[in-house]
């Protein structure tokens, strides 16, 4: 039998495997060795509409192994890793929401990415499309520090939640169709806890968009569908609203086709659409 490899965390010191088993003191590890795993698309949604709240779904979301495929390259990425971070551990797990447990602006993007999430174990955090999103959130007052290093740098927020419609690293980026539709009712459950609280919704890419019109299918006005684009908005029957923004990905600020300004407007629209501005 082969020795188990162990790393520190890049803040912590703490020695960890990878993956990161769960209950073995992660910063932010909500789950225990007993947390029940869902294995697929039926458990999922059992498991998912039994949670009784955002502390119980996160445990569950973060061991679920629901997807072979995502499954296979989530921890394949936490054994080989990039060479940068050769000598930390890797979460190599599935990725929870983040931030407010009543949040006024909820943030939805596509899935974590594999050197990014998938290593630090919170979405969104460790890699450049995390710098754009944490520093224009920061500009416009929305969380206490303008980057997102890793699990326990002391990042914090009053009024965001951010999602990933798919909670695993996907291979290339692309999660298939039944990938998709396993994962969906984590968020739905997600948002059913915090839909009380929230007044606006913001999309990075379409690929969120598509889940965010899923999502508030009973709350979209009669009329045809919403297309996606930067800076769209969509008034919902409830009240709450639906803003789009392109992905802050390398590629998008790199050309140019998003820019931080761009980011700014979406964002602070967002918190004064949201009451958090004046």
């Amino acid at each position: 039998m082969d020795a188990v490899t162990l790393l520190p965390h890049p803040r912590t010191e703490v020695l960890f495997e990878s993956p990161i088993p769960p209950g073995t003191g992660w910063p932010g590890d909500p789950a225990v060795p007993e947390t029940p795993v869902a294995e697929d698309a039926a458990q999922v949604a059992t498991l998912a509409a039994a949670a009784g709240d955002l502390n119980d779904l996160d445990a569950l979301v973060s061991v679920c192994r629901a997807c072979p495929r995502l499954v296979d390259w989530r921890e394949e990425v936490a054994v080989t890793k990039r060479r940068s971070f050769a000598r930390e551990p890797y979460w190599g797990r599935p990725i929870t929401g983040w931030g407010s447990v009543q949040p006024k602006i909820l943030v939805l993007g596509l899935a974590p990415a594999a050197q990014g999430g998938n290593r630090t174990g919170r979405v969104f955090t460790g890699d450049r499309s995390g710098d754009q999103l944490f520093a224009a959130l920061y500009r416009a007052g929305l969380v206490n520090q303008p980057t997102s290093v890793d699990a326990a740098d002391g990042l914090a927020t009053k009024d965001v939640r951010i999602a990933a419609a798919v909670r695993c690293a996907p291979p290339a980026n692309k999660p298939a169709l039944d990938e998709r539709s396993t994962c969906e009712p984590w968020l739905t459950a997600e948002w059913q806890m915090i839909a009380p609280s929230v007044r606006v919704i913001v999309t990075l890419g379409g690929f969120g968009w598509q889940a965010a019109l899923r999502l508030l299918a009973d709350d979209l006005p009669a009329l045809a569908k919403p297309k996606f684009g930067h800076g769209a908005v969509v008034e919902l029957a409830s009240g709450k609203q639906l803003l789009g923004c392109y992905h802050p990905s390398q590629q998008n600020m790199f050309t140019g086709r998003l820019t931080p300004a761009m980011l700014d407007d979406v964002f602070t629209d967002a918190a004064t659409r949201a009451g958090l501005r004046r």
